[in-house]
């Protein structure tokens, strides 16, 4: 068993290694790192982060396929989004198991809540609490949210059935769901101090971060002995990071992006034999 020391020196021997731009390829963030303004980076990486299940080609090639149909600028296209006008853009589209319909009413989901609020990030931090101890209240309230807004030009009763697609998008820590892309997108627009976050939610404390946990980054630290939990669900995701928090505590989740490529590069992890 390492020393919480020897632990430290592993992990941030590793955030040296890959936590550059050189590994973005690997990443579904290198999508909206292709944009300039923070209004597109914004919506072109919750459509990235939402898409971010399934193997690395296919994710990139369904995330362009999206950004493509929204043309230059997503958060443009967002804001003038029109369900009867703009919908049938998405028709061909289709990724594992979300299809078109999908990512039409994801489209509008987005649009009313920019509408509402001015943008994505005003949306969450009417949610957002900073005396929380972490984001979990605020993702239960921005799915809450983001799930009662208008479906009516896609679900004429005004109710999301119960396994529709879009649900797939907006899990939630109140189902004990491990909320990896949710988190992944706050890690992207919360984080700063390096090359590959954006940092551009600067009203959210990198702090109260959850680490994104998948099934490949759940091996890994169970192998690292920083959680001995089973499932990767969010009781699991945060005991990681209240373990990784005792290492970094105003910056815990630095080392999602490195953990996260021994698993996409198939790498070793450090001192384990295979």
């Amino acid at each position: 068993m390492r020393s919480r020391a020897q632990l430290k020196q592993l992990l941030d021997d590793l955030y040296r290694r890959y936590g550059r731009r050189d590994f973005l390829s690997t990443s579904a963030l290198s999508i909206p790192h292709r944009y300039r303004s923070p209004e597109d980076r914004e919506i072109a990486g919750f459509v990235a982060a939402s898409l971010a299940y399934g193997n690395v080609k296919q994710i990139h090639r369904s995330a362009e396929a999206a950004l493509e149909a929204m043309g230059q600028s997503p958060s443009r296209f967002i804001r003038q989004f029109d369900p009867t006008r703009d919908g049938a853009r998405f028709r061909h589209f289709v990724h594992r198991f979300n299809s078109g319909v999908d990512i039409a009413l994801l489209c509008y989901l987005l649009h009313q809540a920019v509408e509402s609020r001015g943008s994505l990030q005003a949306f969450f931090l009417a949610g957002y609490d900073a005396a929380h101890k972490d984001v979990g209240p605020a993702l239960i309230s921005f799915v809450e949210r983001a799930l009662s807004l208008d479906v009516s030009p896609f679900y004429p009763s005004g109710t999301i059935p119960p396994k529709a697609g879009i649900r797939f998008f907006f899990p939630s820590p109140a189902q004990g769901s491990a909320c990896k892309r949710l988190n992944l997108f706050l890690r992207w627009m919360v984080r700063r101090g390096d090359e590959i976050d954006f940092g551009i939610w600067t009203e959210v404390s990198p702090a109260k971060l959850i680490v994104p946990l998948d099934t490949h980054v759940a091996r890994i630290v169970r192998r690292l002995g920083l959680t001995k939990i089973k499932q990767a669900n969010w009781r699991m995701a945060t005991e990681v990071t209240r373990r990784l928090r005792e290492l970094d505590p105003e910056d815990p989740v630095k080392y999602d992006f490195a953990l996260c490529r021994l698993g996409v590069l198939k790498q070793p992890i450090p001192g384990h034999r295979r």
